[in-house]
This record gives C-alpha cells, sequence and structure tokens, in this order.
C-alpha cells in the first residue's frame, strides 16, 4: 500500500536536514541553514498528516499502518526487521513531534540569530537529528528499534544541553544529563533482555499477543520485574524520583532546546513506553501501583520546589518533572488515555511557555533571575498574553486544554480507588497554579525592576547579573562581543515576528487541543480516548470469536457517575483559583507578606531552595566516592603506581642495561681483534679439556 510507504519518510527527512547541515553548513548562510532545517521538518509534519489520514481511513478494528523497510537482524530463528508501525497511539506522538517541532524550529531562527553562520547551522543539526531519533522512538514496532531512537535521544540532549561549549556548566549539566540516562538506560535494556528470553521476541505486538491471555500477576512474579526495569528506564528519560536531577540542570542549553526537550520529544519517551505496552504492563498491577506512586509523589516533591525558584527556566523546569509526575499517576492508575491526553496537552502550553520564557530572556538580553524583571507585561503585550494563556492552562482553568486533561487523570485516580493519590494530586494543583502564577506576577507584572540604560538597582536578595547573561543573549557565546549590550541602552522589545509565530499557533493550541477530549459529564463524547483505546489492547481469538483484551486498571476506571465526576472537577478547580488567590495576594499585592512567610518557615524555605539536598546527597554518596576512588585509587595506584611503574620499569631496566653492555664497544680494532683470540683459545681450550 502507498501510504505505508510514507512511514519511512517521516524520519528520513529530519535526517537529511541534520546531513546537509552537518556536512555544508559551513558554506551556507543563516538564513539557508533555518530555511533547510524548517523546511524539512514542515515536510515531515504534512507527511505525518497525511499518513494519519491514511490509517484514520483504514476499516474499523484495523487502523494501523506498518512498513519493513529491511531486514536489520537476522541470527538463526531470530529475526529484527526494521518495521516501522502507526497506529492511534503513534499518530498522536508524530504530529506533536512534527508540529511543535517545527514551530520551535522556526522559533529558534530568530533566537538563535546572533550565532556564527557555522554554529548556526550546528545548531540546526542536532535540533533535526533530535527529531529524527524520537520519530524513530515512536515509529519502531520493537524494542530493539524503540532503543535505537531511545539512546539517539539521549545524545542528542547531550549534544544540546551543552550546545556553549565553551561554558563549563553547560558542558557540566550535558554530562549529567547523559550519565544520569545511562543508569536508567542500563534497567532498560535488562528489561528488554528479559522480555525477549521469557516471549522469544521484542516485537510490542507479538509480546501483547502473548501477553494478553495471561492473568495478572498476584504476586510479583517475571513480568512485574521486567515491567520494573522498563519503568525504571522511564524515570532515566521522563525524570521521574530518582533520577529526575538532570532535567532542571538542562536548562544550561538554548531555551528552544528547553522547549524541544519538554514539549516535543525526550522526556514524553518514558510515558509513551508505558503507554505502548499497556496490555504488558496491566498483567503487572504491582508494577502499576510503583508507577502511580512514584509518579504522584514526583508532581508533589517538584511542585514544592518550583515554588522558590527565581530563575525563570528553572521554574518551569520543575513545572515539567511535576506535569510528568502527573502523566505517570495516570499509567500507574491504569488511564493509559488520560495520560497521553495530558502529554498532548502538555506539549502545547509547556512548549509555549519555555518559547515565551525565551522571549522575556531575549528582551533583557539574558536576564533570567525573576527578581530582576517586572513591568512587563505593556512592554511585551504579544508575549504576555500567550503566557497568560499557556499558564491558565497549566493551572487547570476550565474551558483551556489542562483543565479537561488534568481532570481526567484525577478523576480515574479517584475512581480506581486511590483516593490518597488523588488528593496529593488535587494538592499538587493547587502549588502548580500557585508557583506558576508568581512567575506571571513577578515577570509580567507589579514595578519594572530590569536594568535599564540607567541600570536600575537590583531588588532586594536578588543578585547581580550574572557574568554569562550576556551569553545567553540572543542564544550567543560569552565571548560575543554583545557582552556590553546587557546592561546598558537595551531597547526592550516583544518577540520577533518568527517567534511571535510560534507562540501565537502555540497558544491556540494549548486553548482549544483540549476539546478533542471532552467528557461525557460536560457534554462530549471523550473522543480521543475512543480513538487511542485500540493502542491499549490487542485483538485474542477466543474459542474462535474475536475479542480485546481491556487492561484491568482501564476497565476499573470507567465506573462513575457524572455527578461524582462533576464533583471531583469543581473540587480541582477551587485548588486552581485558591493557588492563583494565594500568589496573587503574595506576589502582587503584598510581596513583603511573601517576605514574612519565607523568614517565618526560614528552615522549610531553605530545605526548598536547596531542592530537599537531593542533589548533595548524590554529590557526597555517588559522585565524590567516585571521583575519590578515581583519582586516588585508580590513577595514582593502579594507572601510575602499577601500569606506569611497571612500562617505566621496564624501560629503565633496558636503559641501565645498556650502559653496561655499551661500555663493551670500544672502538678499538686491537682490542677486538685481541678479544677474538682470546675467545678463540677459551673455546678450544674448553673442548680438549672435555
Amino acid at each position: 500500500m502507498v501510504s505505508s510507504h510514507l512511514l519511512v519518510i517521516i524520519p528520513l527527512l529530519p535526517l537529511a536536514g541534520f546531513a546537509v547541515n552537518l556536512f555544508f553548513g559551513r558554506r551556507l548562510s543563516k538564513a539557508r541553514s533555518g530555511a533547510i532545517a524548517c523546511g524539512v521538518l514542515i515536510a515531515a509534519f504534512a507527511v505525518a498528516v497525511a499518513a494519519v489520514w491514511a490509517m484514520v481511513g483504514q476499516p474499523a478494528g484495523s487502523q494501523a499502518l506498518e512498513q519493513t523497510v529491511f531486514n536489520w537482524i537476522t541470527s538463526g530463528d531470530f529475526r529484527v526487521p526494521f518495521t516501522l508501525r502507526l497506529d492511534p497511539l503513534s499518530s498522536v506522538m508524530i504530529l506533536i513531534i512534527t508540529g511543535i517541532g517545527s514551530l520551535i524550529h522556526i522559533y529558534s531562527t530568530a533566537y538563535m540569530h546572533d550565532e556564527t553562520d557555522a554554529e548556526f547551522a550546528r545548531y540546526f543539526s542536532y535540533l533535526n537529528l533530535f527529531v529524527a531519533f524520537m520519530l524513530v522512538l515512536v515509529l519502531g514496532a520493537s524494542f530493539l528499534l524503540m532503543v535505537v531512537g531511545w539512546e539517539g535521544v539521549g545524545l542528542c540532549s547531550y549534544l544540546l544541553i551543552g550546545f556553549w561549549y565553551r561554558k563549563k556548566s553547560a558542558n557540566d549539566a550535558g554530562k549529567k544529563a547523559f550519565v544520569v540516562n545511562r543508569v536508567g538506560d542500563f534497567a532498560f535494556l535488562l528489561g528488554m533482555f528479559l522480555a525477549f528470553v521469557q516471549f522469544g521476541t521484542l516485537d510490542f505486538q507479538a509480546i501483547a499477543r502473548d501477553v494478553a491471555p495471561l492473568a495478572p500477576e498476584a504476586t510479583f512474579g517475571v513480568l512485574s520485574l521486567m515491567t520494573l526495569l522498563f519503568f525504571i528506564g522511564a524515570t532515566g528519560k521522563s525524570a521521574q524520583i530518582p533520577l529526575y536531577v538532570w532535567l532542571p540542570d538542562a536548562m544550561e542549553g538554548p531555551t528552544p532546546v528547553s522547549a524541544l526537550i519538554h514539549a516535543a520529544t525526550m522526556v514524553t519517551a518514558g510515558v509513551y513506553m508505558i503507554g505502548r505496552n499497556a496490555v504488558l504492563f496491566s498483567h503487572a498491577p504491582q508494577t502499576l501501583e510503583v508507577v502511580a506512586v512514584i509518579g504522584t509523589l514526583t508532581a508533589l516533591v517538584a511542585a514544592t520546589i518550583g515554588l522558590v525558584q527565581n530563575d525563570i527556566k528553572k521554574v518551569l523546569a520543575y513545572s515539567t518533572v511535576s506535569q510528568l509526575g502527573y502523566m505517570f499517576m495516570a499509567m500507574g492508575v491504569g488511564a493509559w488515555a488520560a495520560g497521553i491526553f495530558h502529554l498532548l496537552t502538555h506539549a502545547f502550553f509547556k512548549a509555549l511557555l519555555f518559547l515565551g520564557s525565551g522571549a522575556v530572556i531575549h528582551a533583557l538580553a539574558g536576564e533570567q533571575d525573576m527578581r530582576r524583571m517586572g513591568g512587563l507585561r505593556k512592554e511585551m503585550p504579544i508575549t504576555y498574553w500567550t503566557f497568560l494563556i499557556a499558564t491558565l492552562a497549566i493551572a487547570g482553568v476550565p474551558g483551556l486544554s489542562g483543565f479537561f486533561s488534568k481532570d481526567a487523570i484525577l478523576g480515574e485516580a479517584y475512581m480506581t480507588h486511590h483516593a490518597f493519590l488523588w488528593a496529593i494530586g488535587v494538592f499538587t494543583a493547587f502549588l502548580t497554579a500557585t508557583y506558576m502564577f508568581r512567575l506571571v506576577f513577578l515577570t509580567f507584572h507589579g514595578e519594572a525592576r530590569y536594568a535599564t540604560a540607567g541600570a536600575a538597582a537590583a531588588p532586594h536578595g536578588a543578585p547581580a547579573p550574572s557574568a554569562d547573561a550576556a551569553h545567553r543573549a540572543h542564544g550567543a557565546h560569552a565571548h560575543d562581543a554583545q557582552a556590553a549590550h546587557a546592561g546598558h541602552g537595551h531597547h526592550l522589545h516583544d518577540a520577533p515576528p518568527a517567534m511571535a509565530i510560534a507562540l501565537i499557533v502555540l497558544a491556540i493550541g494549548a486553548a482549544l487541543i483540549g476539546y478533542i477530549g471532552v467528557p461525557a459529564s460536560l457534554g462530549g463524547s471523550d473522543g480521543l480516548a475512543h480513538f487511542l483505546a485500540p493502542s491499549f489492547t490487542v485483538e485474542q481469538t477466543v474459542e474462535g470469536a474475536s475479542a480485546a483484551t481491556l487492561p484491568v486498571h482501564e476497565a476499573e476506571g470507567a465506573q462513575a457517575t457524572e455527578g461524582l465526576e462533576m464533583g471531583l472537577m469543581t473540587v480541582s478547580v477551587v485548588a486552581a483559583l485558591a493557588g492563583i488567590g494565594i500568589a496573587f495576594f503574595f506576589f502582587l499585592k503584598r510581596r513583603e507578606a511573601a517576605d514574612a512567610v519565607a523568614a517565618r518557615f526560614a528552615g522549610l524555605h531553605r530545605l526548598l531552595e536547596h531542592k530537599y539536598y537531593v542533589d548533595d546527597i548524590y554529590d557526597a554518596a555517588v559522585v565524590q566516592p567516585i571521583l575519590i576512588t578515581s583519582r586516588d585509587g585508580l590513577w595514582r595506584v593502579v594507572d601510575a603506581g602499577v601500569i606506569d611503574g611497571a612500562v617505566n620499569g621496564v624501560g629503565e631496566a633496558l636503559v641501565d642495561t645498556s650502559s653496561i653492555l655499551r661500555r663493551l664497544q670500544t672502538g678499538s680494532v686491537r682490542a677486538y681483534a685481541c678479544s677474538l683470540v682470546f675467545g678463540v683459545v677459551l673455546i678450544l681450550g674448553f673442548y680438549l679439556w672435555y
């Protein structure tokens, strides 16, 4: 079928853009490099739309396209074809990746414009490669093909987070992301090996068919261990406890990179992986409980840390960690569709939030501390209003996308007998509204606290402008000449056209995308859940009849009255409005009251400022022991003492021996003749003696 051949084109297009900018970027102007990178991704989005349209046109019950590009691995009976598969779940993902990815690429052409031509091309080559690997991850029909994309996005995150490689903190952040993800990836690979040993295949559909007839494990068994290993891998990619620590540091990369990582690519991989294997996970209820609890705790912990962050991007980073926690809560209670629904809405409003913060940073010549902002609402109307829409959406205000998806998760949690997790989720929603509107009020409202031509004084408690502020201005390096631009005479401006287009389109999506999943209690048909349902089931022949295997938790969650749903929605809306009210009082009307509360609870405030000392604990328990062992043990003892000692000792022995032997070489012919005669006499004498 012609439509199935479209699948390989989708990742090939950004891969081609990567190759062109990588090999020829130094010879291209920035306009051409940006046009190539954006063009291939827009083309990939168009092909993705055509493929999804073709898939939807398939007969009911067989809405999937599959393309085997070539036989990848063959060893005896073991075969792994390079097969791409498009179903409702992967169709949602490719539209997010290519659609939102295209907007981020367009935005980047303006944001990164002050880079040199070579650096500009390098940036877009990495960005295209990132998207290509993510597309392989979601289109791959087997675990092994997923691993290609899984490891590929890990590599690209390292390259993009450390894009400004002249800056040590950027290098450190890139390495931290890479190393932390390797921990999760090791567990993921163990789970994949266990799946192959157990089922003899790595194909998602084949594994689901083998698992479907089995009863869910009553105790912790092989399936529970397998899925737990997969989940550990997901905690790395999707930044959950205990492997979330890399994501806030990833803010060292350019702001559009943060948007791409947080909204459309890497951090959604773990959520997608669990959704892709819903049948397998539904047969491991013990693992699902772990997923739900870890997700809920992550949402809460990250939200509390977000309350006290002052770097605008760090607030959004912890917000992402928290929202990912909601998605894992959904997966843990079996609300597969609700989790993917929130992934979709989050992609719009989180991309918008990051790109909006980038517009603010761009306008303020690299300033990221919210205590040095304020009063930007009138100066940056496009950025302000689009940012406000995204903030209302993430806060769960009725009518916007986040309201529908977050309430779907909370409702499913309550109705699957997880009332405690639901309560934590509601409290987290309150915190979300509080810290997000704190960000809005400190950044866009109140008096202007940013430095102007007269170099306004810093507000109380704010640090001096960072030395690398100029480096962040328009994404330039610290050595660029625009350093002088950071503090004096900088003209405050709203987002330029390329950035404004992306902000406006994303704002429309953040406002309206939730309406594809309006629940029946609000007069909707929950269309997205019905569309996604086939991806979470497997068709099984039972005594000659075709029966769909529905994961246990999903079936349990289907029982609810409209009155109960409305009651749960009311509670979450009240929590969101209360959070907005708290933020309004403390951070717009009575800033001194916020300072008084922080002083009153200084210990708690210090704990949150230090992020529960998790990074310090990791440093003391993991990083420093490795450094000490490497430096004092492996280097000084093994490397310098044993290995270098042995090599140097052999060399010194040869030098000493040769210094003795070379004395025999006198250069005197008479001495050589005498020694020759003497030797002959000794040999003859020895021979005659015996």
